[in-house]
């Protein structure tokens, strides 16, 4: 099997997604991309199958926020709004802002807008999440606490819940500790149901504001308009590259909702592997899924596959095309690729800027072998930077934890840069290296080839999540309980 990947074709590829604008699952511009996805894949004489969905859609359409000062209206800059939170109507809510610094003021916010300061998860040692298995170069490690906007919004959640308890009208967050060019537009937190009351994000600078006026007892005019639609549209598809081996297949995955140019490109990069693929011959049957409601996961996982992945609905629904039960097909690897050509962007000396360096390849690997698989093909690149990792503490970041909580073998391409949810009019570009994208592409390109000379038994199984302890991801120690309880008794002693 021969691979000619295209850098050209790939750029081609990510302007033209770029063209549709944000692809919030159901969306305009995600139905267009799809659309464009398949009449792609038609150009090839590929059939596709599809499964459609139907749910309810949310979409900011305007947000303000004016703090009241007499005859003065004082504009606040939203740095983004809420996803499925709320709305108000055109005129906004006005009502007094009630700060919540302790479980004491929760009460105080019925009937008025409440105020949360929502701090920088940036206290856990990153061994909590991640367990390493490998890395190349060999020096590469991630920062010794895990923190973030993603963390730090998936763990603080709550305050929709809690507003809506106490009656409050609506609520503000404010960044705290992250700088505010990292978090502007930030579309988070997205794993949350439909909270009913309408939630603002605003930047650290911009919250002193908002708190000095809640001191001073001040009414602020809060604007969030939605679009809603009870029935909206979306999809997920698939196409079967059919082999001599009809039994066996290997699964190759992405999502095709997204926020900006590498939130997700993965669906550029199947196009172009199916490209060289389809008049080739394949040992094995090859399955390529394109699924949607990465950013509707509360819809769209079914956790019946013990994933909270949009991939979970497909394997829920298709356990004909991959679990080898009588005449099922059997998937004996899965390939998930997302987050193409990141660029490593980190808060330096009080400035939020490009290190030099590309993001931190964090790839989850099924097992030992599947792992040295990887770890020997990225070798051959001349722009790596990879890690390893296994599933840990039952946290498995990305699409690929659908295969890998079902026992297949996974080698799972997931980058985490601060700005992955990122909304901005430049779609991120300048944090994209398209050199990296193609570089990437063409490594799993390799492991494609690798793979269909590889029988199932020596693929094997995934392992299962390891629990609590945990090799070194930050260059310090390995994790384990007596490590943290001697490093706890250590700090208390000091």
């Amino acid at each position: 099997m021969n691979f000619n990947i295209s850098k050209e074709a790939l750029l081609d590829g990510m302007n033209t997604m770029n063209a549709f604008g944000t692809r919030l699952t159901g969306s305009k511009g995600h139905t267009d991309f799809i659309n464009w996805l398949k009449a792609e894949i038609t150009k090839m004489d590929i059939p596709i199958y599809s499964d459609p969905f139907y749910f309810k859609r949310w979409e900011e359409k305007r947000s303000s926020i004016e703090i009241i000062d007499g005859d003065e209206r004082i504009a606040v800059p939203v740095s983004s709004a809420y996803p499925y939170s709320g709305q108000t109507s055109a005129d906004g809510i006005t009502e007094e802002l009630v700060c919540v610094n302790s479980i004491g003021d929760i009460p105080k916010t019925t009937g008025k807008i409440a105020v949360f300061n929502i701090n920088n998860i940036n206290f856990l040692p990153s061994e909590i999440a991640f367990d390493k298995r490998s890395s190349y170069p060999e020096d590469v490690v991630l920062e010794k606490k895990y923190e973030g906007p993603v963390i730090t919004s998936f763990v603080q959640c709550f305050q929709g819940i809690v507003s809506k308890l106490t009656k409050a009208k609506a609520v503000i967050l404010i960044w705290k500790g992250l700088h505010d060019d990292m978090i502007k537009g930030q579309y988070l937190s997205f794993i949350m149901g439909y909270q009913n009351i309408p939630m603002l994000w605003v930047t650290q600078s911009d919250g002193e504001r908002i708190v000095a006026a809640a001191r001073s007892r001040k009414k602020v005019n809060l604007v969030l308009e939605a679009e809603t639609e009870e029935n909206a549209f979306t999809e997920s598809f698939y196409c079967i590259l059919k082999g001599k081996n009809q039994k066996e297949n290997v699964i190759v995955n992405t999502h095709t909702d997204g926020t900006n140019c590498v939130e997700e490109n993965g669906p550029i990069a199947l196009l172009e592997l199916m490209k060289n693929m389809k008049d080739q011959e394949l040992e094995r049957t090859h399955i390529f899924v394109f699924t949607t409601g990465h950013f509707r996961l509360p819809r769209f996982k079914d956790i019946r596959t013990g994933s909270f992945q949009s991939a979970s609905r497909w394997l829920a629904m298709h356990r004909e095309l991959w679990d080898g039960k009588g005449d099922h097909l059997k998937c004996v690897a899965n390939l998930t690729i997302e987050h193409l050509g990141c660029k490593e962007w980190r808060n330096i000396d009080g400035e939020y800027k490009y290190t030099g360096k590309p993001e931190v390849e964090l790839v989850y690997t099924g097992n030992k072998f599947v792992d040295k698989l990887y770890i020997d093909t990225v070798k051959e690149r001349k722009n790596v930077r990879t890690m390893t990792l296994r599933g840990h503490n039952a946290l498995h970041f990305g699409e690929g934890q659908n295969f890998f909580t079902m026992g297949v073998p996974e080698i799972s391409l997931v980058p985490a840069p601060y700005y992955l949810c990122v909304v901005s009019d430049s779609h991120e570009m300048e944090k994209f290296d398209i050199d990296l994208m193609t570089e990437q592409t063409e490594t799993f390109a390799k492991l494609i080839q690798k793979i269909e000379h590889i029988s199932a038994k020596q693929l094997g199984r995934s392992d299962f999540y390891s629990i609590v302890k945990a090799k070194s991801v930050s260059g310090g120690y390995d994790f384990s309980l007596k490590g943290l309880i001697e490093k706890i008794s250590t700090t208390v002693g000091k």
